[in-house]
């Protein structure tokens, strides 16, 4: 599932992203692999997420973030 998310990232990646028709889980695969001009856009939708997030998904999240952090 990731590897088709980020496959299908890579080949829309000259588009504009519309992050808000995306599943939770496919925004948190995303984390530290969208262009800098669309993380901004990928975190606020998720932001605007977590309140309806399982816990699952919020630990899921919190990961990605972790592992963006590490990145840099």
């Amino acid at each position: 599932m990731k590897i088709f998310v980020l496959v299908a990232f890579l080949l829309t990646s000259s588009y504009a992203i519309n992050f808000s028709q995306m599943s939770t889980q496919e925004l948190i695969v995303l984390v530290g692999y969208v262009k800098s001009d669309d993380s901004d856009a990928l975190k606020k939708e998720l932001e605007v997420r977590v309140s309806s997030m399982s816990d699952k998904e919020k630990k899921d999240y919190q990961m990605a973030l972790k592992r963006e952090r590490e990145k840099k």
